[in-house]
């Protein structure tokens, strides 16, 4: 007997698409000539002493569960360093848990929050997790564009035409996957205003929020007048640490919402492995050098591609943070898949369409400049190359 999908899986299931960039990547597997700009993850390995700290836990036997909320010793590293870095204090009793990245705390909080039918305003081109995650909450996700004419970034009156009496959340993303775009103070204190008018619960995922620019500046919304009570501040490892395979993150947020996240976590995952709590709380403790290195590596390759994309005619914003550029390649008349399928098949470089972030993405490209310098070096030439062939006269 074959299943049917449309009986024998749920209606949430049936609603969401495969991620974007790993069905542009399925490609990409088996090919040892291609360049990857593609996958956003550190080309750094996790530093010596974080490694460390995770093997020499696993010598002294420490294998076992830890508290739900997540180990205390990382909790009070992580108060401690939000305080300093942000300007915010959490109880690491009862308003910091410890999730299995950020993606786990993400799905949390919307699992917390949403009833059937509420809906949750998002802004894209955005990371691929945001829709889906709120569908399988039972959520109604709501799209609203950070237009390339403003740089990506999102306006608060763009917010304000979004919200309706169903509306229950609002998540941020700032620096910003895929475009690495960063919002001035005064928008967010727009956005702020709304939250509270409308009592709004807002997520503020703040990952990237280290790597940044040109002098560019960060605020937590959570700072801002009103917001802490009604704030899910996210972070985590994986970026800045270069921890990705940790899997390791957090979530900083008033005791009742943390209490509720944390219920979820329980039934479901449990807690984070210890392994990587104990190597987390040591990046924490000592990891701030090794971080600005790689930091000053990824400035030095922004500036090489932003150089290269102006040099060869490319459209590209200059991102204020994270580690992704966003070219525009509309003046090709192709399609972002259409571009970037081109690309691979004829130059051998892997970078993810933009459409893959949402439609309104269309047009641009994703290209991940945390990558080996000589390499990157290399896929420019040949994404330079490849322009000049596909430029309209």
């Amino acid at each position: 007997m074959s299943l049917d999908p449309k009986r024998h899986l749920s209606r949430q299931i049936q609603q969401i698409p495969r991620s974007g960039i790993r069905d542009f990547f399925e490609l990409v597997i088996g090919r040892d000539d291609v360049i990857s700009l593609g996958v956003g993850e550190p080309d750094f390995s996790s530093p010596w002493h974080i490694r460390e700290a995770a093997i020499y836990s696993l010598e002294r036997g420490e294998t076992s569960y830890t508290s739900n909320l997540g180990l205390l010793s990382l909790r009070q590293e992580i108060s401690s360093y939000v305080e300093r870095q942000f300007g915010m204090r959490y109880d690491p009793k009862s308003e910091i848990l410890i999730t299995v990245g950020v993606s786990e705390a993400i799905d949390l909080a919307f699992r917390a929050l949403l009833n059937p039918g509420d809906e949750v305003i998002y802004h894209e081109p955005c990371y691929v997790s945001y829709n889906p995650s709120i569908t399988l909450a039972y959520g109604l996700p709501v799209a609203v564009s950070a237009t390339p004419e403003d740089d990506f970034a999102l306006r608060a009156s763009t917010v304000e035409s979004a919200i309706t009496p169903k509306t229950r959340a609002l998540i941020l993303n700032f620096p910003t996957n895929p475009t690495g775009a960063v919002i001035e103070r005064r928008e967010l204190e727009g956005i702020a205003e709304l939250a509270v008018q409308h009592d709004l619960i807002v997520l503020s995922d703040e990952i990237y929020s280290e790597l940044r620019y040109d002098g560019a500046e960060h605020t937590s919304i959570a700072t801002l007048p009103g917001m802490k009570d009604r704030t899910i501040f996210l972070h985590g490892f994986s970026k800045y640490h270069a921890m990705t395979g940790f899997r390791i993150g957090y979530s900083c947020a008033p005791g009742i919402l943390t209490e509720a996240m944390m219920k979820i976590h329980q039934y479901s995952m449990l807690c984070a492995p210890i392994t990587s709590q104990v190597a987390a709380t040591e990046a924490l403790r000592n990891g701030a050098q090794a971080a600005r290195q790689m930091h000053q590596t990824y400035t030095t390759r922004r500036n090489l591609l932003l150089t290269r994309f102006r040099k060869a005619g490319i459209p590209c914003f200059a991102p204020g943070g994270a580690f992704y550029a966003f070219p525009d390649i509309r003046a090709t008349g192709m399609t972002s898949q259409g571009f970037a399928r081109e690309l691979l098949e004829e130059e051998a470089v892997a970078c993810v369409p933009g459409d893959a972030f949402g439609p309104t993405g269309d047009g641009f490209l994703r290209c991940c400049y945390a990558a080996n310098t000589e390499a990157l070096k290399e896929a420019l030439d040949r994404i330079c190359r490849f322009y000049s062939k596909k430029i309209r006269p």
